[in-house]
This record gives structure tokens, sequence and C-alpha cells, in this order.
């Protein structure tokens, strides 16, 4: 059983760095597909659900309003995922994670809020670095390899966005991402 769990989480952290390794090759992904944002993260959001209700936890889109961004549906895909999937993991049993999904001069808004141990403020733009995992992540057997939020910001980054973690007003994380609107 223990060789099977490291096999497999073996495999996936080489899956992870072939997806770093590929975008890390990608160029011009901005003039791929329209994109419906919205109809995206929704889907995300309910795959994200599933998983969380698993864990006394929920997944609720507070805000959410018709948005386009040109792109790689399946790049922006796993972005999302991946800050979704960190916010489930570290949000207290018992509460939600929320996403919002704005327009903001010319942007699409999206932000993902856990109720977690938030981040040290040293830390918050470190957490997107390949490999960097905290203290919290590694004492918890839900620790992951520390390249998801890499990814992600490497796949917002190609699509000519930001990405920023601030710690949420009464504890928990607050992800931000902004990508341009498609014209």
């Amino acid at each position: 059983d223990r060789i099977e769990r490291e096999a497999e989480r073996l495999s996936e952290l080489v899956g992870l760095v072939l997806t770093m390794a590929r975008l890390e090759n990608a160029r011009d992904v901005e003039r791929g597909e329209d994109v419906a944002l919205d109809q995206l993260v929704l889907s995300v959001a309910d795959d994200a659900r599933f998983e969380a209700e698993g864990e006394e936890r929920s997944v609720v889109v507070r805000e959410t309003e018709p948005l386009r961004v040109r792109g790689n549906e399946e790049i922006l895909r796993q972005a999302i995922e991946n800050v979704l999937r960190n916010a489930v993991r570290f949000t207290e049993k018992g509460t939600s994670v929320e996403i919002g999904m704005t327009q903001k001069g010319g942007e699409a808004e999206l932000t993902v809020r856990d109720h977690g141990p938030g981040v040290p403020e040293d830390a918050l733009e470190e957490i997107f670095r390949p490999f960097t995992r905290l203290e919290a992540a590694r004492d918890r057997a839900s620790g992951g390899a520390g390249i998801g939020l890499a990814i992600t910001e490497r796949a917002v980054h190609l699509h000519r966005g930001t990405v920023r973690a601030a710690n949420a007003e009464g504890g928990g994380l607050v992800v931000t991402l902004r990508l341009p609107l498609a014209v």
C-alpha cells in the first residue's frame, strides 16, 4: 500500500513538473480562443465543491458575471483548479471557500478566499515560486508538492494577467487573478 501511494505521488509530481515545463515553453496563448471565463469558473467550482463536501467544507460562488478572455481554456482551467484546490485544502472544516468574479477596468478579476490559517506576510509572493511549501503545508498529510501555485502564476502570466495573494481580514487567504478581457 505504501509503495503504491508513493508511486502515485511521484507520478503526480512528474505530471506537475511536465506541466510547468510545458508552460515555460508556451508562447502567444492570448491569441488562442475566446474563453467564457464565467462558465469555466462555474465548472471548476462544481468539481471543487464535490471534493470539498467529502472534507466537511463547501465552495460557494458569491458573485459572477459573463466575462470573456482570450487564451487557452485548458491552461486557464488548471490555473483556477490549483487555486481552488489549495483553498479547499486549507480552509477550516465547516467553512466555505468563496469565489467572486467581476469586471474591473478592462480586466476580469477572480477572487478565491479561504478561511484557513493564511500565509506569513513575508511569504505571500514566495508561494508562487516552484516547490515552495510553507511549514503548515508540510505538517499536513494533504500538503502538496509546492508547484500548483507556480503553475497558476505562469499560466496567468502567459495570458498577460497577474496573480497575487493577501491575507484576508479575519483570517484566511485571498488569491486574486486578473486577466485582460477579450476585445
